[in-house]
């Protein structure tokens, strides 16, 4: 239930933080739950999934992807992601998820989630790689269209190291998954 509770105050006060441009930051903060902890007594995996949701919940409601989506019968999807751990969030600790969109390709796109200590340390940090889905079309939209949909005419940055390492270790893995799910 807290899950819901989380996301329905993300969206109650996106408001407050603002429109979402290209380049700008979604901070969101968070206290670490005793439901949202391990035996370990710090947060546990699945919760950074959760709460790297709920970051890219903000993009979408403040960028008005979500609006869009709705209007053209488009849904985001994420694809793919990959954590580091650093540090541990631990009970009680106060934290902020950073979400960005880094960079896209094509239909794909580039976020990334930090997790950051009241110190200003990552705990963790999460690359997520998503597109949008046009269920009409029956089609992955091109992000350009979709960054014309929402008023960004900037060009894409090319992707750094990490992100390219990324991409290519998560074709990889998807080609794998599909062959595996093609012998069923």
């Amino acid at each position: 239930m807290y899950v819901w509770m989380r996301l329905l105050r993300v969206a109650a006060t996106r408001k407050s933080r603002g429109v979402y441009r290209l380049g700008d930051e979604s901070k969101l903060s968070f206290r670490c739950l005793p439901t949202d902890i391990d035996m370990n007594i710090h947060l546990n995996n699945a919760r950074y999934m959760m709460l790297a949701d709920m970051g890219r919940i903000d993009i979408f409601l403040r960028s008005g992807l979500v609006a869009a989506a709705r209007k053209r019968g488009w849904a985001p999807l994420l694809g793919g992601l990959q954590t580091a751990y650093v540090r541990e969030v631990r009970l009680w600790q106060r934290f902020e998820v950073v979400s960005t969109i880094e960079t896209w390709e094509d239909t794909q796109i580039i976020g990334q989630h930090r997790f950051v200590l009241d110190d200003g340390r990552v705990a963790a940090m999460v690359l997520t790689t998503g597109g949008v889905y046009d269920k009409r079309g029956k089609r992955f939209v091109p992000v350009d269209e979709l960054m014309s949909t929402l008023g960004h005419d900037g060009a894409p940055r090319a992707p750094n190291a990490e992100e390219k390492a990324f991409i290519a270790s998560h074709q990889g893995l998807r080609a794998r998954a599909k062959v595996l799910s093609s012998h069923l």
